[in-house]
């Protein structure tokens, strides 16, 4: 009776054991199903990084990260609408969260609501002035609508917040190319020193247009080479 029920014990020790190492442990509480989310956005499963983030949020409907990360992780998936929607509910209920405004100010930057990316990220650099991602994308934004006046200014402090960012640097270029092309082709040049594989004009096109950079845009960008 005792070998009877050692080998049963051994058994599911043995089975608990295999279970761990076969089958990840099940999440059961938001902060898992978001730790999970993560790791599988890292490894590329974006369907499967949103569905823990929509668990999350159903355990934890309180906690707005869960809410960020699941329309940030939508919007790399490619549904813009659904990104802005979810990350728009997530300024409704926080206007103090930066990173909401700057993920919902490129997201509408990237749709082609310039105007509103523009809403969402002047009220971002009011709550953080050093906001780097906010002043870059406001640089884009603004040369878009041809306020290349305030365009250059964030485009300026881009630059100075984050000064080993070729794109800071370009987009500095195409807003001061309209008025100042000298200044334009130095800026370009130093992007190219920061990062000389843009050079290539088919990987420089696919990082801009990743960097928030419209399609006439990135052949402003082009033009500069011929300048």
């Amino acid at each position: 009776m005792k070998g009877e029920f050692y080998l049963w014990g051994s058994f599911v020790l043995l089975t608990i054991a295999l279970s761990a190492w076969v089958f990840p442990a099940i999440a059961n509480s938001a902060s898992e199903f978001r730790q999970r989310g993560l790791a599988l956005r890292a490894q590329g499963d974006s369907g499967g990084a949103i569905g823990a983030f929509e668990q999350a949020i159903q355990l934890e409907p309180q906690n707005l990260d869960n809410q960020l990360l699941l329309g940030w992780t939508v919007y790399k998936a490619g549904d813009r609408d659904r990104a802005a929607q979810v990350l728009s509910q997530v300024t409704a209920k926080n206007p103090f969260a930066v990173n909401a405004w700057n993920a919902l100010g490129i997201v509408d930057l990237v749709s082609g609501n310039v105007h509103s990316s523009v809403g969402s990220h002047l009220w971002a650099t009011m709550l953080n002035p050093k906001n780097e991602v906010a002043h870059y994308n406001l640089s884009l934004a603004l040369t878009r609508l041809q306020v290349f006046d305030r365009a250059i200014a964030h485009g300026e402090v881009a630059t100075r917040l984050e000064p080993d960012n070729p794109h800071t640097w370009l987009a500095l270029a195409i807003a001061q190319a309209a008025t100042d092309s000298n200044q334009a082709k130095q800026h370009y040049r130093k992007a190219m020193a920061l990062n000389p594989g843009l050079e290539n004009p088919d990987i420089r096109a696919i990082d801009l247009q990743e960097a928030g950079f419209s399609p006439e845009q990135i052949q402003q960008v082009q033009a500069l080479t011929q300048r």
